[in-house]
């Protein structure tokens, strides 16, 4: 049967700060765009995608995780039965002199069930918000009064929730949260559309979790519910890092020809049977 695959290759954005968790969630989120975009037109649904490059991220990072949502599995951790918790290896010397695993190839074959695009995305978000939140010391109340600000009800306003955002520098003119994206997340919160959020709704904030009612292009023909095809797909045989000392979380101090590893990925085509509905 025929065999294609898809290939991306990027390079994110240092994450100098942690102001700069937006922007690399941002060109993630358009890779996966037009990655999606790319499929529909070309009817390509049902072929492997494969993700490589320079993350800049770790396991332990919002772009992680936002891929895993995505459906996209690390192949070297696959290889070597790790979870998302271990960070037993490093792929990287950065200018500041720390080791990290910043460095994947990324597999997701045909048959995974994933969510929709833009509900990951928001879920990724707060997940950032949170992460401001608690880096200011808050918990989850604190946080939740953090928000209301001023007002004397027990709510929260899309004025107050917007002031916020920029207090936590996540939003600016050249990057962060547009208007649109912070009206988008603010639809998400709300789930009674009543305009304010109570702490029952803040906590959707909190836990990172959105309800799937976000209008998604469903006029494709591989949307099609029901119909069960053969596919083409991955199985990760083997994975490695070199030098192999960065395996071990060691960067050996003779190595010089990079301040990468270079990461090797062995793969054998499976055949996979998928439904529609789950593309």
């Amino acid at each position: 049967m025929q065999q294609e695959i898809l290939i991306v290759n990027t390079h994110l954005l240092f994450p100098h700060d942690s102001s700069l968790s937006i922007v690399r969630l941002h060109q993630v989120y358009k890779i996966l765009q037009y990655l999606e975009t790319y499929q529909r037109e070309n009817k390509l649904s049902q072929v492997p995608v494969m993700l490589c490059g320079d993350w800049n991220g770790s396991k332990r990072g919002h772009v992680y995780k936002f891929l895993r949502s995505q459906g996209f599995v690390s192949s070297y951790d696959i290889a070597h039965e790790y979870t998302d918790s271990d960070h037993k290896w490093v792929s990287h010397r950065n200018h500041r002199g720390n080791i990290c695993g910043v460095d994947f190839i990324w597999l997701r074959n045909p048959n995974k069930s994933i969510k929709p695009l833009k509900i990951s995305w928001a879920e990724a978000a707060f997940g950032i918000i949170k992460y401001q939140l608690q880096k200011a010391s808050l918990n989850e109340k604190d946080a939740f009064d953090f928000l209301r600000a001023d007002n004397n009800g027990n709510y929260i306003t899309y004025s107050d929730f917007c002031d916020a955002l920029k207090q936590l520098k996540l939003t600016s003119l050249s990057h962060g949260l547009s208007f649109q994206e912070m009206k988008n997340l603010w639809v998400q919160a709300d789930v009674d559309g009543n305009g304010v959020l109570d702490y029952d709704e803040f906590k959707r904030i909190w836990y990172c979790t959105c309800s799937e009612n976000i209008d998604e292009d469903s006029n494709s023909e591989d949307s099609k519910e029901g119909i069960t095809k053969e596919a083409f797909g991955f199985a990760v045989k083997n994975a490695i890092l070199f030098p192999r000392e960065v395996e071990k979380g060691i960067w050996p101090e003779n190595y010089h020809l990079s301040d990468h590893a270079r990461l090797t990925a062995l793969f054998s085509p499976v055949r996979l049977r998928c439904s529609q509905k789950s593309l």
